[in-house]
């Protein structure tokens, strides 16, 4: 069975949203003086993306991405060209088709957990980013192989957890950790 591995972008107190669901805070990853682009550049999100086989998405993450990567230059954002190529899945019960750039990624139907471990057989390393409320079921579901967080330097004070509330203890090992420009930190855990 393949690896799961969890991105989530979360400020300091563990939010992934704010209240209303907005990701405003984001915008503490922009680096200075680098046109205003996020970083996914750096050598570690390039290097666990470059080892990746399939990227996994809930419909409101897909929904985001598709706005943006297929039309980002890969000479500004290597890991546009990445994201280009590995096989693409949505979990939805909604959608029909999903569009990307010009051409088309998987909807898969049902259950998500099911589908997320029928992905785990087809695929050795499969990446979600973002898409809260698949990665709450695959938590609950013990799924998630790695969490990678990336820690932006802001307080929300509430909002929404990147974790379901009744989760309860997870045994989790720190892997790595790297500090980022701007006060950003990246924590890799193994999930137990």
């Amino acid at each position: 069975m393949g690896r799961l591995i969890i991105e989530q972008i979360v400020s300091i107190d563990g939010y992934a949203a704010e209240l209303d669901g907005g990701i405003d805070f984001f915008d503490a990853l922009v680096q200075p003086g680098e046109n205003g682009e996020v970083d996914f550049n750096d050598t570690e999100q390039l290097d666990y993306v470059s080892r990746a086989d399939a990227i996994l998405f809930g419909a409101t993450t897909y929904r985001m991405f598709a706005d943006y990567w297929p039309g980002v230059d890969p000479e500004v954002e290597r890991v546009a060209e990445l994201i280009d190529r590995l096989p693409k899945f949505v979990i939805s019960n909604t959608l029909t088709e999903a569009p990307w750039g010009d051409g088309e990624i998987g909807v898969l139907h049902g259950d998500g957990v099911e589908a997320t471990a029928a992905l785990k057989q087809r695929f050795d390393t499969v990446i979600v980013w973002g898409s809260l409320t698949l990665t709450d079921a695959l938590l609950r579901a013990g799924l998630v192989d790695e969490l990678h967080l990336r820690v932006v330097p802001v307080l929300l004070g509430a909002g929404r957890s990147f974790t379901p509330a009744e989760l309860g203890d997870r045994s989790i090992e720190l892997d790595r950790v790297t500090q980022r420009p701007g006060g950003v930190v990246s924590l890799r855990y193994v999930v137990r």
